[in-house]
């Protein structure tokens, strides 16, 4: 292999890491999913381990440890959030006391 064709795959292989870092860092900062608009959060409906992000007692996405913890959320189509109804009450758009 010549040093040109080594130069070229080691250029390469940076180039896709490089890629993929940034992939993962915009994934991790836009949340685990894509909100185009038309969901919002909604809190105290997800059940354990299927939350989709935040909460005052871990980081992220599928970390609740609690089904209808209060404060992880679930996004949902816009509009259906307090209208869903849970063991524990209603959903609701802003964090609530579990």
């Amino acid at each position: 292999m010549s040093v040109f064709a080594k130069s070229a795959s080691s250029l390469a292989l940076a180039g896709a890491v490089a890629t993929a870092v940034a992939m993962l860092s915009t994934a991790a900062s836009a949340g685990p999913v894509a909100n185009d608009g038309t969901k919002e959060k909604c809190f105290g409906i997800s059940l354990k381990g299927q939350n989709d992000c935040a909460a005052g007692s871990h980081s992220c996405a599928g970390s609740s440890s609690i089904d209808y913890d209060g404060q992880s959320f679930k996004l949902v189509p816009i509009g259906s959030c307090v209208t869903m109804k849970t063991p524990t009450g209603m959903g609701s758009l802003t964090p609530v006391k579990s």
